[in-house]
């Protein structure tokens, strides 16, 4: 499999060009002013050193965070198919990361196929459960399919930031102010059996969806991170 679908795209007109270079060239400028934090590497770092990719899941609206403390690592992530998402794709494909196109609503199978195939050939990837288009921080099964069909664990994770602005769309999209300390948490590892069906498929959803919570709450608390 190819290292990056951008090959088998179009080549971006001068439009795209520009809006993904200014992109880049604005969040790099103002994430590396910040500093970051992270807990719970170990709930990853221990597949990662036997060579076993995992299925990381996180919040969109905690996308940009979590995004770029984590390029250069070959993760695999779905992009949507929306005009908007071919901006995305680009941006981090600049920063390391395989862009597979699809969605809840459109080339969903395909998509889902694309990403067992990378996971079964070693690759971790980053999903988010509540994309792209909401409801807000509510879970779809993509990503539990994912991990079930591949036999990776699911990992939760999440991002916050002392400063940030909170832009006013469906998932409430954090960006962090220049500066900021930024904080990543990375929760438990969750295992999904292969024989699952629906019925427990949606325990482990709820489950999921609930340390995903946690951890939001985690990092957005300075109490809460302090103590832990």
């Amino acid at each position: 499999m190819a290292e990056s679908q951008a090959g088998d795209r179009p080549p971006p007109d001068l439009k795209t060009r520009a809006i993904v270079a200014a992109g880049d060239g604005v969040f790099r400028s103002l994430l590396n002013t910040c500093r970051v934090e992270q807990k719970g590497t170990h709930n990853f770092e221990q597949f990662h050193a036997q060579g076993r990719p995992v299925v990381f899941v996180l919040w969109h609206g905690r996308l940009l965070p979590c995004t770029y403390w984590n390029r250069h690592q070959k993760l695999v992530t779905l992009v949507s198919q929306h005009r908007d998402g071919e901006h995305i794709a680009r941006i981090v494909e600049g920063w390391g990361y395989t862009a597979v196109r699809g969605s809840s609503s459109r080339r969903a199978a395909g998509a889902l196929r694309d990403l067992v195939r990378y996971v079964k050939a070693g690759r971790s990837l980053a999903i988010t459960p509540d994309g792209p288009r909401g409801p807000r921080e509510t879970m779809k099964p993509g990503a539990l399919l994912a991990a079930q069909l591949s036999g990776a664990p699911i990992i939760p994770a999440s991002g916050g930031a002392s400063r940030g602005w909170w832009f006013g769309g469906w998932d409430r999209f954090l960006v962090p102010k220049p500066f900021a300390r930024v904080r990543l948490a990375y929760g438990e590892p969750v295992h999904i059996p292969r024989d699952a069906d629906e019925a427990a498929l949606e325990e482990i959803s709820r489950e999921v969806e609930k340390r995903l919570h946690a951890l939001t709450r985690l990092v957005d608390s300075e109490e809460e991170w302090a103590r832990g």
